[in-house]
């Protein structure tokens, strides 16, 4: 795997684990452009790194990811042809998540939310930081959360809570996340690092195949869900992304004041 390809990622080995790193600090590793193509990539190119059995992904600075950009939303907006790009990543984003047979780990050092959210959730073991909060706001701003968190919400928290969530775009706290299935550990900050690596040890002991064929056979259903739900879900995200309650949402958001959406 050649990391000098990935410009908006940070790489470090320990052993077998490898530590993924979304390294864009200054924009909360929101994912937009650049770094959302590569985030749709990178779980492709994880699973051929011949170098590595058990992946940890994290977040530098104080978030793990805040999601998407609302500056890349209009664009997006002014630029269909590009929307349909970014619909394809997003459907990679997944599926290589999902197909990825080493086991994923996320450290989440601080709030996940929208896309971020999404990729924490789909790793196959959540560690965060008390701290960290989760949220997908796609509703809020007239989208839908058709990046997957309509999959793994539900099957993860319930049917009746995700709607809640995914409805308000309220956040959650990771000890809430706890209680609710979503997150498999909470701890102090200053513990999450040594946390994480004593487990990471502990899963890059065991045997590496029998623990990738597990995870294969595990995520059948997932994958089966995908199939039929990314489609769906991310052609309505096109069909809301043209919306003017999206483009109010865009709006309010730069003018800092409370939208006002009135489409029926």
């Amino acid at each position: 795997m050649n990391f000098a390809d990935y410009k908006t990622i940070a790489f470090e080995r320990r052993g077998r684990v490898l530590n993924v790193t979304f390294n864009q600090p200054e924009k909360l590793n929101s994912f937009a452009g650049v770094s959302h193509t590569e985030l749709s990539w990178l779980f492709y190119d994880l699973v051929e790194d011949t170098e590595s059995d058990i992946i940890v992904v994290s977040g530098a600075g104080r978030a793990f990811s805040a999601g998407g950009d609302i500056e890349y939303m209009q664009w997006l907006h002014d630029n269909p042809t590009e929307f349909y790009r970014c619909v394809r990543e997003a459907k990679r984003i997944v599926n290589g998540m999902l197909e990825c047979d080493k086991p994923i780990i996320a450290k989440v050092n601080g709030d996940a939310i929208g896309l971020g959210a999404t990729v924490a959730v789909f790793c196959d073991v959540v560690f965060a930081a008390e701290t960290a909060r989760f949220g997908d706001p796609h509703n809020n701003v007239g989208l839908i959360s058709g990046d997957g968190g309509q999959i793994m919400w539900p099957y993860l928290m319930g049917y009746a809570r995700a709607k809640h969530y995914l409805f308000t775009g309220e956040k959650f706290t990771a000890k809430q996340g706890v209680e609710f299935g979503m997150v498999n550990a909470a701890m102090p900050a200053a513990e999450l690092d040594a946390y994480v690596d004593a487990y990471a040890d502990k899963l890059a002991a065991m045997p590496v195949q029998s623990l990738r064929w597990s995870k294969s056979t595990i995520n059948v259903p997932l994958r089966q869900m995908a199939a039929s739900m990314m489609d769906v879900g991310m052609a309505y995200e096109n069909v809301s992304s043209a919306s003017k309650d999206h483009v109010e949402a865009i709006a309010a958001f730069r003018e800092k004041r409370t939208p006002k959406f009135n489409q029926r």
